[in-house]
């Protein structure tokens, strides 16, 4: 899916979102401005494999620590450790720097895809259009709804 096509669908279903273009960032705490900027619930996403060889989106609110471990252990995936980039490109055709829930509608199936439950009770959601040099905003439930109509599995925990 082109990010064109993304946003077509969100229209076609009436889903308002918010756009915001910027300077590539590649950090969290490069895009504190984009946080000012544009409010919503913004993201740290984690491309993981498991031990077994299986993929992860791990998507959780920015400020929070990404711990590994925990997160493996909470979802009974043995160990963890940072998918390589080529697999990224792959499976869910964006580069590092630019991982974003979106791209699970390009990997259906062959990526786990996890929110951390703090997003349900965010009122908008804030992530990459398949690039960052962009961030959208949209309603959690608008993006759950258009993952599952792309057959992406999603679960939302609660991440230590």
């Amino acid at each position: 899916m082109s990010e064109d096509d993304i946003f077509e669908e969100f229209a076609r279903d009436g889903v308002v979102l918010e756009k915001l273009e910027h300077a590539a960032v590649y950090t969290v705490e490069e895009s504190a401005a984009i946080h000012e900027a544009l409010p919503a619930a913004h993201t740290k996403n984690l491309f993981l494999k498991d031990k077994q060889g299986g993929f992860w989106l791990v998507t959780l609110p920015s400020e929070r620590r990404a711990d590994l471990k925990a997160f493996a252990a909470r979802l009974g995936a043995g160990k963890f450790s940072f998918g390589k980039p080529e697999d990224m490109e792959r499976l869910l055709r964006v580069s590092p720097g630019a991982v974003t829930p979106l791209a699970a509608a390009n990997a259906a199936g062959e990526v786990n895809v996890v929110f951390d439950a703090a997003f349900r009770e965010a009122e908008r959601i804030a992530v990459h259009p398949l690039r960052n040099t962009a961030t959208i905003a949209l309603p959690f439930a608008a993006l759950e709804s258009w993952l599952s109509g792309k057959g992406v599995a999603t679960q939302v925990v609660v991440l230590p």
